[in-house]
């Protein structure tokens, strides 16, 4: 389903998938634009049906759909590390639809794909600023980030215990930013689930599949609640999320990246900038 916006934007809606689609410039190019993002999108949830089971798995053979093919290039540059193509569902179909709006001579100024918080974009012409939320229950911003158009960043991504999925880590938002939004996707389920206190008393956890029955996480422990820590148990629980951001930064993998927990929070990349009243 599609609607139209006020504002121009463009809203797409198929069973748990849910666009908003922005397209800046000529108006002819914003109209063609659009009709290419709704078009493409009609086939993307069905085609990742047929091969949902693969998607849940780690490995298994070669997916064939182009949002498929997608989510598993984003997750297997973080091998070995565990991650099913999952990891990269909502990244991959806001790249997908991004990549037919921009077609050849497409005469956009900007554009970009929000998918319940992962968002694709480009630009060309003036840079796009946002707030990097670093609480889902709250919506507040702690940090700022501006994306020039020869910044190499394509993609945002957030996960977080608090988020859409489960989380084997413990951090209220991890927010990162990358050349791709299924790159991003992929590298903030990792880096959250890194954010960790392991056996700390304050935090409880469940077996993803008695939560839900088919997750590709399988028995694995995901949070289910964090009670009160002190700022130098975030700051721990903090450092170890850093540590593997800092690494996936060295291997060109992701380009800046936002952790926060309990009201602390660290920033990596000359992107982000936290904002001097977070704690206020």
């Amino acid at each position: 389903m599609g609607r139209m916006a006020r504002d121009g934007r463009m809203r797409l809606t198929h069973g748990p998938i849910d666009l908003v689609i922005t397209a800046e410039g000529p108006a002819e190019a914003m109209r063609a634009a659009l009709r290419r993002a709704h078009e493409t999108f009609e086939t993307v949830l069905p085609a990742l049906c047929e091969e949902l089971p693969r998607l849940r798995a780690a490995t298994g053979p070669a997916l064939r759909g182009p949002v498929a093919r997608r989510m598993q290039r984003a997750t297997d540059r973080f091998a070995p590390a565990f991650v099913t193509p999952m990891a990269a569902v909502a990244g991959s179909v806001a790249d997908h639809v991004l990549a037919a709006m921009l077609a050849p001579g497409h005469g956009l100024a900007r554009a970009h794909v929000n998918n319940g918080g992962d968002i694709a974009l480009w630009t060309g012409a003036a840079p796009l600023r946002l707030a990097v939320c670093e609480d889902p229950v709250t919506r507040a911003p702690g940090a700022r980030a501006e994306i020039g158009p020869d910044d190499g960043i394509g993609g945002i991504a957030t996960s977080g215990w608090r988020g859409r999925s489960h989380s084997l880590g413990i951090a209220d938002a991890v927010t990162v930013l990358a050349p791709d939004a299924a790159t991003a996707d992929a590298a903030a389920t990792l880096i959250a689930n890194a954010v960790d206190l392991p056996g700390h008393p304050a935090i409880r956890r469940a077996p993803a599949s008695k939560l839900l029955p088919d997750s590709d996480l399988g028995d694995r422990p995901v949070t289910t609640h964090v009670g009160p820590l002190g700022a130098a148990e975030a700051g721990e629980a903090l450092a170890r999320g850093h540590a593997l951001a800092q690494d996936y930064m060295s291997r060109g993998l992701i380009r800046a990246a936002c952790l926060a927990l309990a009201g602390e929070r660290v920033a990596l990349g000359q992107t982000i900038t936290i904002k001097e009243t977070a704690h206020a």
